[in-house]
């Protein structure tokens, strides 16, 4: 086979991989965005229950019934739990997601001064910094989330709070489990940013106080642009943290995707189907985030950059 039938080949097999995977996406997100319009705006403006499943359940539960006892049978069985529990499962995946972005932003404005300060800083806040960030990634998540929402009784201050559990605003267990997943994904994001800036080259800090820019202009204006780049794989790797840790947040009874499927396992004994499908879905968020964040590193990169 010739150079160019293989590469022709490669390119074929690429471009086809590739609308299979924005297919998949575009069904997986494609359900989410219209089960969230119709639970948001379907009751007000229809009149119709939030909770119908859009899915023919009842089609599934037949064929199920028909084919009892076959592969085929156990397939339909599973869609026929699935498309009941999708309904809270998809309300607890927005939960998933807000919990997750709020820790990935927020931890990002914690993150970005400590790794300066572990970098360029004088002894006292490196100290302070590397002690903060020591701290927090050397215990475990879920018992920082234990002591913020009982150790400190944090929710009970929340809860006093105006518009706390109204609207779109999230209840007082969701804002504390917001609080702890930043507290412990700025440590882990100080991390990678700080590796990040101590790949740039040292000269460039001097060069830019040889053209006249304070040290905080050269941090600012050359240093940080760069080793932001260099750090995105690292992000890419704890924004898939967060979001399989966000299923933590159930234990101090926030009500994501996890608690959601967990109790409605817990009425009907479905374990297995319905952890699949939570499974599933952290899988579409996952790969989904990947890909996302791929596209954000080959947008910003800069040639020969990093090379």
């Amino acid at each position: 086979m010739s150079t160019a039938s293989t590469v022709r080949g490669r390119v074929v097999e690429a471009t086809g991989g590739g609308l299979v995977r924005w297919l998949a996406f575009g069904v997986f997100w494609g359900y989410l965005t219209l089960r969230w319009l119709y639970q948001w705006v379907g009751a007000d403006l229809l009149g119709m229950d939030p909770r119908a499943p859009l899915l023919p359940v009842e089609t599934f539960r037949s064929l199920a019934a028909t084919w009892d006892g076959t592969p085929l049978g156990g397939l339909f069985s599973f869609l026929r739990v699935a498309g009941e529990a999708l309904p809270a499962a998809v309300t607890g995946t927005w939960l998933t997601i807000i919990l997750t972005i709020v820790a990935m932003a927020a931890g990002l404005v914690i993150a970005v001064p400590l790794a300066v300060a572990r970098v360029y800083g004088g002894s006292v806040t490196r100290w302070i910094a590397l002690g903060y960030t020591e701290l927090i990634r050397g215990t475990p998540l879920l018992a920082q989330l234990f002591v913020l929402y009982y150790g400190l009784s944090l929710s009970a201050t929340l809860r006093e709070l105006p518009f706390v559990g109204e609207g779109f605003v999230p209840a007082q267990a969701a804002l504390v489990a917001m609080i702890g997943f930043t507290i412990n994904s700025s440590a882990y994001q100080a991390e990678y940013i700080r590796s990040a800036l101590q790949s740039v080259e040292a000269g460039q800090l001097t060069a830019g106080r040889a053209v006249g820019l304070s040290k905080l202009q050269t941090m600012r204006r050359i240093v940080l642009p760069q080793g932001l780049r260099y750090a995105i794989p690292g992000w890419s790797n704890e924004l898939v943290y967060l979001i399989k840790y966000s299923s933590l947040a159930a234990f101090i009874t926030v009500p994501e995707l996890y608690k959601r499927t967990q109790d409605i396992a817990s009425g009907n004994f479905r374990y297995f189907e319905l952890l699949v499908l939570a499974g599933i879905i952290y899988l579409g968020l996952v790969l989904s985030a990947s890909a996302l964040m791929g596209r954000v590193e080959r947008r910003v990169a800069i040639p020969g950059l990093g090379e």
